[in-house]
């Protein structure tokens, strides 16, 4: 495998700061408000988490004028802190595959319309895998589930192969720093190497419950979907809110970490990848049926994902 030890112990808060220390007309610990959005930057910064708190950062926090309001900010900061912490005490990146019978244990027996919900789900799928609820799902969900699915396809797998393997490039051509990308890229190649080596499931179970692994793939996989956009904004702008640009929406609502997926974060990682993916739409919606659809359309899906609001799972037949 291409990775070190070495490399793989390379911190994403470095990144970061490697990162801010080669943008242009940046200075030390401050931005000037244009590089704070630079590809890659900011996905790289979104996962720093505390680590990017540095001396100057921490001295904001102590007694001053100001105490009373940052120490406020402070115990803000610490109760999430302790609220994600609870997440990832209480649930595995990627959960073992388990009967889809647990869905109706997480609904009241008289919440008719899930329970029904439920049922017709029954009659195309028997097993469901869960991700934690994070905002970094349905990245996690696609990455585990689509090489779950070559694991034993070693054509499909050559073909996926290279089509990542050409992607890094794609996004240099984007004005991605090839520099910034480059171990969220090796990280990824290595899983796809793995499986060809056909490991057992449980070691690339493994491989997506190592919080540095796992989380390195949903930072490429979310630069890949932010190229797309990118790549296709003639496509995309008319799909856009709220007068962003393409490349502003990409900066708020797809590279930064945590941000959660919705349709257009589908279609572009699936067309970017020459993926289909299905997702059926589980909510309290009217009727008692699950509604699907297929990402892009027409598609031959080899990934199958179930979506409750803000949510996404991965679901087998």
């Amino acid at each position: 495998m291409r990775s070190s030890g070495r490399r793989k112990q390379i911190s994403i808060a470095k990144m970061a700061e490697e990162q801010q220390e080669s943008s242009q007309g940046e200075v030390e610990g401050e931005t000037n408000g244009s590089n704070v959005n630079h590809p890659t930057y900011t996905a790289a910064i979104s996962l720093a988490g505390e680590a990017r708190v540095g001396a100057r950062a921490r001295a904001a926090f102590e007694p001053g004028p100001r105490g009373n309001c940052l120490a406020y900010d402070e115990a803000i900061i610490a109760q999430q802190d302790r609220i994600q912490q609870e997440i990832a005490n209480s649930s595995p990146l990627v959960s073992d595959r388990q009967d889809l019978a647990v869905l109706q244990r997480e609904y009241a027996d008289d919440d008719a319309v899930y329970q029904l919900k439920i049922k017709d789900l029954h009659k195309k799928y028997s097993y469901i895998r869960k991700t934690r609820p994070d905002g970094n799902c349905f990245y996690r969900a696609f990455g585990f589930a689509h090489l779950e699915s070559l694991l034993d396809d070693s054509k499909e797998l050559q073909k996926f192969k290279a089509v990542a393997t050409k992607s890094k490039m794609d996004l240099v051509n984007e004005g991605f720093t090839e520099f910034t990308i480059e171990d969220f890229h090796n990280t990824f190649m290595d899983l796809i190497e793995l499986c060809e080596k056909q490991p057992s499931l449980q070691e690339l179970l493994n491989s997506f419950n190592d919080q540095n692994v796992s989380d390195y793939v949903v930072v490429y996989l979310r630069l890949l979907t932010s190229g797309y956009l990118q790549r296709e904004y003639g496509f995309f702008q008319h799909f856009i809110e709220g007068g962003r640009s393409v490349k502003e929406f990409c900066q708020q609502e797809v590279e930064p970490m945590s941000k959660e997926s919705d349709h257009i974060h589908i279609i572009a990682l699936a067309q970017a990848l020459d993926v289909s993916i299905l997702v059926e739409y589980m909510d309290r919606g009217e009727g008692g049926t699950v509604n699907h659809h297929v990402f892009p359309e027409g598609g031959d899906p080899r990934i199958f994902l179930l979506y409750r609001p803000g949510h996404y799972d991965i679901l087998y037949k």
